[in-house]
């Protein structure tokens, strides 16, 4: 008999031995699995997932001229994220390449990096390129402010938007768009964007 229950516990003890070194290998294995998906974890995929959701309070954007945007983020694009400003009208159109940091909360910083499930499908507006949302702004003539990275600021309507860069009709704000209320005209780069800010009136479709 009592050989018997040596026997039972020196089993448990193997079974016991065993399930540790089974648990360690799945956490040693999740954990290296972990690494692999968030190795190809984007910034673009994790403002995705932080899009319209209502958190704890508004994401600060620290823009490459050293302008700092709060807002909530309602949309991003193929190349640029649009957030609602705290205390101004108006919505923010900015370049994913002017962003410098983005100031979330520890809640969203760790949901963003691990979303609740895949996607099969990418949304309309996130297959939207930035020339493509300022086309848009073109056609409905909606008013613009530019924040250009040196630190100037534009105001006018978008004429035309090419493949990388925007016509721009310059005149005062609140000024209609009409030849004798525009000031002059400039060509500007993308890449010389901190952000567009287009009108509260305007009712764009991707938001």
């Amino acid at each position: 008999m009592l050989g018997e229950v040596r026997w039972e516990r020196f089993f448990e003890d193997l079974e016991d031995q065993l399930d540790s070194e089974w648990e360690a290998e799945r956490v040693a294995l999740e954990t290296e699995a972990e690494r692999l998906r968030l190795s190809h974890v984007s910034l673009r995929d994790r403002l995705v997932a932080l899009a319209g959701e209502t958190g704890d309070g508004a994401h600060a954007l620290e823009l490459g001229d050293d302008t700092l945007v709060r807002g909530r983020i309602s949309a991003v694009g193929v190349d640029w994220a649009a957030l609602h400003p705290d205390g101004r009208p108006g919505l923010l159109v900015v370049p994913l390449a002017a962003v410098r940091t983005v100031g979330v909360t520890h809640r969203e910083l760790l949901r963003s990096a691990r979303p609740a499930g895949e996607r099969t499908r990418a949304s309309l507006t996130e297959r939207m390129g930035l020339g493509f949302v300022l086309r848009d702004a073109a056609r409905r003539r909606i008013p613009v402010e530019l924040r250009l990275r040196g630190g100037r600021t534009l105001t006018g309507t978008i004429d035309r938007a090419g493949a990388d860069h925007l016509d721009l009709a310059v005149r005062e704000p609140g000024s209609p768009r009409r030849t004798g209320d525009v000031t002059g005209h400039r060509m500007v780069p993308f890449t010389a964007l901190s952000y567009v800010r287009l009108d509260e009136a305007s009712d764009p479709s991707f938001v």
